[in-house]
């Protein structure tokens, strides 16, 4: 952030780029890659040093993380999103330049963990206090709820790269005939899991789970599962509601333990929401229970809110917590 301060107040825009980014709210895929590439430069992370001090972007970072507290160099590998070796060369500069130095772990003799030496300490406190200055001239420029505007947005965005990052490895894709058996198979077992039991009217007893395949080739109805290394490992549906014209119903989001907190129940809600605006539903339903609470979090923070009563006759009795969205454009 400092250097982006510092591009600002003294670099002048190359002749090809505006100085500013040209900023229409259309929250398309294409924006957003710019704003991030523009943000990137600004920030210096393609310069070769940090500002005016004898420090690269990575040694910088790497100077803050082990000035929080002492790091092996696959914890600060970790912190910084790097591999390994860039993290160790890293600190090699750092060591060189008399900023860091090594030391056993205190609870590991066969490891050893990076710290700060007291010039290295001196340093810090230099770049803490330029980036302080900096910030304040920054924020000079935008009131409290801008300010406050920004850092709930980019705290999204961190937590989306998050979860982006995390899903590696996870195909989502349209359900088949050949995924009935897995997919029915993960319904089953995470159902057992929360002791959601067939003879207590949970979706388990359905007498289509076997055959899924076939309710969602209907018209206005998908399905998608979530397939690890060749494994189905979860999925979600959308369909219509019987007898309730313009209402869509999420249906059946269930995942196994394995990728359970990487966002991917976020991401396939808000794939089928999209999926049933566009196939010109006005509302979505669904039916819960308060033993799932993390699905129940997830769906009142997409905007459901819960309803005294039920909609329509989906034979899932048990399921005591009926909740809609209304589906803006």
């Amino acid at each position: 952030m400092a250097n982006l301060i510092q591009h600002l107040q003294h670099q002048k825009a190359q002749p090809s780029e505006p100085a500013q980014p040209v900023l229409t709210p259309c929250g398309s895929t294409s924006q957003l890659r710019h704003l991030s590439r523009y943000m990137v430069r600004h920030l210096g992370v393609l310069n070769a040093a940090c500002g005016d001090l004898p420090l690269s972007p990575v040694q910088a970072h790497a100077l803050l993380e082990i000035g929080n507290q002492p790091l092996t160099i696959k914890e600060l590998a970790h912190k910084l999103s790097i591999d390994k070796s860039n993290a160790s060369r890293a600190i090699k500069h750092l060591a060189d330049k008399n900023l860091a130095q090594s030391q056993t772990h205190p609870r590991d003799n066969r490891c050893l963990v990076v710290q700060l030496t007291p010039t290295g300490k001196k340093l810090l406190a230099k770049l803490d206090t330029q980036q302080n200055q900096l910030f304040q001239e920054i924020l000079a420029q935008l009131t409290p709820a801008q300010t406050l505007q920004i850092e709930q947005a980019l705290m999204l965005y961190n937590q989306a790269i998050h979860h982006a990052k995390h899903q590696s490895g996870c195909l989502i894709r349209q359900a088949t005939v050949q995924d009935d058996a897995a997919i029915a198979q993960v319904i089953r077992d995470v159902s057992a899991e929360y002791g959601l039991t067939a003879d207590k009217g949970y979706s388990v007893a359905d007498p289509t789970l076997d055959c899924l395949s076939q309710i969602y080739s209907q018209a206005g109805a998908n399905y998608w599962v979530v397939e690890l290394d060749g494994r189905v490992v979860g999925g979600a549906g959308i369909a219509p509601l019987a007898n309730n014209a313009g209402i869509c119903e999420l249906q059946k989001m269930y995942f196994m333990p394995e990728v359970r907190g990487r966002g991917l129940a976020k991401r396939m809600a808000l794939m089928a929401l999209d999926f049933a605006r566009e196939a010109g539903y006005q509302k979505c339903y669904l039916e819960t229970t308060a033993s799932l609470k993390e699905a129940v979090k997830l769906y009142e923070k997409l905007g459901f809110v819960h309803l005294s009563a039920p909609l329509g006759n989906t034979g899932h009795d048990a399921c005591e917590m009926p909740m809609l969205l209304k589906l803006d454009k």
